[in-house]
């Protein structure tokens, strides 16, 4: 009975994983994935002949309350939090199951003696799964904008992981060779160094680049939950692991991509590791202006574009920035929104925040499609964005975002940047577009000169 929930399981995971890679769709995606992990936990419970359903109710209503709980009061804010803090647990789930399955057999027999598998899955789950639950620790604090100094000085950094992981393969081999007190005495290393591994490989990585740990970190979950599937022999779990390692993998390749970087230069490259450049305020054109004035700019224009990015966030900024989109399409003016695959401190941040406030799917466009308008545009309204319009990114300089591909707004009529300073992103470069003849700056907070914007227009 239980393989045939465990289908019908797989079946949901892999129809909410397709409907997740659209936008229209990702919402009844989320809750079909929601119904097959509900099949996949009634296919254990089946499974477990020895396990009590009343124990197994109150397990599944405790952590819908939790979730549910998570999901309601976490502010739009503090999402790329909770995903990373998630990752976290997921990993240390899966180290934990495959560390209790080596203490039950470490007293008589050695991993190997279970075969390859065995003494592959086990050191497997409990490396990659706490190396995810710290390094998602570390992102945790990142995106919350803790400032973490690496106790290893940037030129022995590199030097020092790798003595580390030499340490972990050496330590794996002999934990599988081990039984009794030794077999325990190598776990506890191993889940030791793995750990440390994992804070020392998220900790150099700048703010400009979690987007792309989170999907990592993500994907690392999966595998760590696979692995530990195989340890339990479980079929369900290395499934649904599989499936979330796989999917991790390729959105990571797709945040890479985004910002035209290796996989490896992000991890060891740390672009925002908090050094502004000197000249990042250096700025000698400036032309401010008011929420009036963009009003009146507004009431003329027939085409707009508003890119959000993580200042609107920060504002919760959303619902405001929806009104202004309907009164100015009130006016006969279209109104698109232009999405960088990388804006925000997650990937799809921008897509969920403006979902809450009831933004049209249509209207949300990504860079390859929208970059191409931007030269019939009259107004693009750049709310809180900065790294991904820098148009210094089109320039060989040596700066952290050369080369990433960014929304050409600069090639617009009026380009009006809301703003509360002239600080830089997260790559600490200037950016040349604040300085451009056809660029207005407003600085205010984000929903301040959204609702100044609105309540003027609405005058006129």
């Amino acid at each position: 009975m239980h393989i045939y929930l465990y289908i019908v399981a797989a079946i949901l995971f892999l129809l909410g994983i397709k409907r997740l890679g659209r936008v229209k769709t990702a919402r009844s995606g989320n809750l079909v994935a929601a119904l097959g992990m509900l099949f996949a936990v009634l296919g254990v419970c089946v499974e477990a002949e020895a396990l009590s359903w009343v124990w197994a109710l109150i397990a599944m209503l405790v952590g819908a309350g939790i979730g549910y709980l998570i999901a309601t009061r976490v502010a739009m804010t503090a999402m790329p939090e909770m995903v990373a803090a998630l990752n976290g647990l997921g990993g240390g789930a899966s180290a934990f199951v495959a560390m209790a399955e080596q203490i039950e057999d470490s007293s008589v027999l050695t991993l190997a003696t279970f075969g390859a598998m065995m003494a592959i899955a086990v050191p497997a789950s409990i490396v990659i799964g706490m190396a995810t639950m710290t390094g998602s620790g570390i992102a945790y604090l990142k995106l919350q904008g803790k400032n973490l100094a690496h106790p290893i000085a940037p030129a022995q950094r590199n030097l020092a992981n790798a003595a580390i992981g030499a340490a972990i393969v050496g330590i794996a081999v002999w934990s599988v060779y081990s039984t009794g007190g030794w077999s325990i005495t190598a776990m506890i290393l191993l889940t030791i160094l793995s750990a440390v591994i994992g804070v020392f490989l998220v900790m150099p990585i700048g703010g400009a680049d979690m987007p792309v740990v989170v999907a990592l970190l993500n994907s690392f979950s999966g595998v760590a939950a696979a692995a530990s599937g195989f340890v339990i022999g479980n079929q369900m779990l290395i499934v649904a692991g599989a499936l979330v390692g796989a999917s991790g993998v390729i959105l990571t390749q797709i945040m890479c991509k985004a910002m035209n970087r290796s996989l490896l230069n992000v991890l060891v490259g740390g672009v925002g590791d908090g050094k502004v450049a000197k000249d990042a305020k250096d700025y000698k054109n400036i032309r401010s202006t008011s929420p009036e004035e963009v009003a009146m700019l507004l009431d003329g224009a027939t085409s707009c574009v508003i890119v959000p990015g993580y200042g609107l966030a920060v504002a919760q900024a959303q619902h405001v920035c929806a009104n202004l989109a309907k009164e100015i399409e009130r006016r006969g003016c279209s109104v698109r929104y232009a999405i960088h695959p990388v804006a925000g401190r997650m990937p799809g941040h921008m897509n969920v925040l403006l979902a809450e406030a009831d933004v049209p799917y249509e209207k949300l466009l990504e860079l390859d499609k929208i970059n191409p308008e931007f030269q019939s545009t009259d107004v693009v309204i750049i709310v809180g964005a900065n790294d991904v319009v820098n148009p210094l990114a089109r320039e060989k300089t040596g700066s952290p975002i050369d080369g990433m591909p960014i929304l050409d707004v600069d090639k617009a009529r009026t380009v009006v940047m809301i703003k509360r300073s002239l600080s830089p992103g997260y790559a600490g470069v200037k950016n040349p577009l604040f300085e451009l003849d056809n660029t207005l700056m407003v600085f205010l907070d984000a929903k301040e000169a959204l609702q100044g914007i609105l309540d003027e227009l609405k005058t006129i």
